[in-house]
């Protein structure tokens, strides 16, 4: 197995949005604001190649949608979804399946765009099965009011309409090597994928823990449509990531790749983080 980090640039999001409740002199020494309160956060993916298998996890925010939408997010940074995984030798016609944690629009945009002729929207990776969950699925394509700007039915409805989507259930998983838990704070049924790499394990936390500025249980972000739940989840996984020292894959953090975590008497704390390449 070999594991590629997958950049895909900078967006920016609102610190208070990003930290939620948390005072805005705590997290400012962590990910300063500009003069708009925004901060800039990385869509990072993850490449894994297992066998005949080519596994793309997520795919940042892509590049079909209008000046006007990127105009809100200021999307930055030389990195492209297609650049990098290009620079890793691979073109989008090897990639033979895509996990998507869950349909927010910074996580599955880049997965379809335009058609040669622009007259219609396609899957990016021609080959590939898309991989979401059932649960989720239904709660991304209905809507509620609170998520309804996230779920944007353009980076969602041709997957299925092409005949690449399949479902993973809870408690399943079609590879090998890649378990999954499903958390239910930051969105209906979001899928966390569990690499198990030689002897260790890799835990691409996506939103439950988008930067290792979000490790204290209290640092949740507004965004969750179930804070309460989202804690009680966090400290599971990072129990988890004690327990069985496990390597924290950061999907947003814009200085850190990776992280593990330890045990302290004042509750569970980064040991060590940095580039990913430095745990393997």
């Amino acid at each position: 197995m070999n594991i590629h980090i997958i950049d895909t640039g900078f967006f920016k999001l609102d610190g208070g949005a990003m930290f939620g409740v948390v005072p805005k002199t705590l997290w400012n020494k962590h990910n300063p604001a500009d003069e708009k309160n925004l901060c800039s956060w990385a869509m990072r993916c993850l490449l894994i190649e297992d066998g005949d298998k080519l596994i793309l996890i997520d795919t940042g925010l892509g590049d079909k949608q209008d000046e006007k939408f990127f105009g809100f997010y200021d999307l930055h940074g030389d990195a492209t979804l297609l650049s990098s995984i290009r620079k890793k030798g691979f073109e989008p016609e090897d990639i033979t399946d895509v996990i998507l944690t869950h349909l927010h629009f910074d996580h599955v945009g880049g997965a379809v765009k335009y058609n040669q002729n622009r007259s219609g929207l396609v899957p990016v990776f021609p080959n590939a099965n898309y991989w979401s969950n059932n649960s989720h699925w239904q709660w991304a394509v209905n809507p509620n009011p609170r998520e309804k700007a996230s779920f944007l039915k353009e980076n969602i409805l041709p997957i299925q309409e092409s005949g690449q989507l399949k479902y993973i259930e809870k408690g399943n998983s079609p590879f090998s090597n890649i378990d999954f838990i499903h958390v239910d704070g930051h969105t209906e049924q979001m899928m966390l994928p569990v690499i198990r790499y030689q002897d260790q394990k890799i835990l691409y936390v996506a939103d439950l823990l988008p930067s290792s500025f979000h490790i204290p249980l209290p640092w949740i972000m507004s965004y969750d449509v179930r804070p309460l739940l989202t804690m009680q989840e966090k400290e599971q996984v990072l129990q988890m990531a004690v327990d069985e020292k496990c390597i924290l894959l950061f999907e947003h953090d814009p200085l850190y790749e990776a992280a593990v975590v330890e045990q302290t008497e004042k509750g569970i704390k980064i040991r060590e983080r940095g580039d990913l390449l430095n745990f393997l």
